[in-house]
């Protein structure tokens, strides 16, 4: 098979992965909140939640993350060359970081089709952050072939991320204080 077109599905794959990780945490988050709902209708949610995590995690995120690093391990048999060179190196190391998060968003997933919701959404939200910043690295890192450059990026993406997170918690507790009492 032709580099170029291991490349392409390499890099279609990465999408689908992350695809997949946002979608599958927004779920989460989604499944947590429905919790605090009446019985009724978290019974409904939670168990459509649980099919479409089912589905989601199963079908898309676990083959695209296999299939992103089967392509990616052709391109380095293709080009060892690669391995030589630091920002590879780092990619390398986010890669692994990345499948540290995909396992722990594994966990997640049997907690919450196990009927625990282990936590809040807030928490998720930061999560869901994670996979960003992750993939903010990978893709000055590969962009930039730097292994220092995108560290200016990746701190760029950091100090934003606090912003909004500050911004949302100021906007909840304005929203809070707004809210007529019962």
């Amino acid at each position: 098979m032709d580099f170029l077109y291991i490349k392409a599905l390499h890099i279609i794959f990465v999408v689908t992965w992350f695809a997949g990780l946002f979608y599958i945490v927004r779920l989460f988050i989604y499944h947590s909140e429905a919790d605090q709902m009446e019985p009724v209708a978290k019974k409904i949610l939670q168990t459509q939640y649980k099919l479409m995590e089912k589905r989601l995690w199963f079908i898309i995120t676990w083959p695209s993350a296999v299939l992103t690093s089967l392509f990616g391990f052709l391109m380095l048999w293709y080009n060892p060359a690669y391995l030589e060179q630091p920002w590879m190196l780092v990619k390398l190391s986010f890669v692994f970081v990345l499948y540290v998060y995909h396992f722990k968003c594994h966990k997640i997933y049997n907690q919450l089709q196990n009927n625990k919701i282990p936590y809040s959404s807030f928490y998720l939200r930061i999560w869901n952050e994670l996979a960003t910043i992750i993939l903010f690295s990978v893709v000055f890192l590969v962009t930039l072939k730097s292994a220092i450059n995108w560290i200016w990026g990746v701190v760029g993406l950091i100090l934003i991320s606090l912003l909004l997170m500050l911004s949302i918690r100021l906007y909840k507790k304005i929203r809070l204080s707004n809210k007529p009492n019962k």
